[in-house]
């Protein structure tokens, strides 16, 4: 799962965005919520990861994509 979190964060911004768009976005960042709460051993974290797998493609992508947009980064509300 390391691999993972260090591939995503890697990744040109450009792409980064691609991937928080909707449809992409709840598999894509929410693996990488759920790599980075496993890898922390953070409930909390894990918990918003498996959420975001269900819910992102509907909802959450449009947090995502204003992060990433701004910030370059993925909020993680944990």
């Amino acid at each position: 799962m390391k691999e993972y979190v260090r591939f995503i964060d890697g990744l040109p911004w450009i792409i980064r965005v691609i991937l928080a768009l909707p449809g992409i976005d709840g598999i894509a960042y929410g693996i990488y919520r759920i790599a980075k709460g496993l890898d922390k051993k953070d409930n909390t974290m894990l918990f918003v990861g498996i959420l975001w797998l269900f819910l992102g493609f509907a909802i959450f992508w449009i947090i995502d994509l204003f992060q990433v947009i701004f910030t370059g980064k993925v909020t993680f509300f944990a």
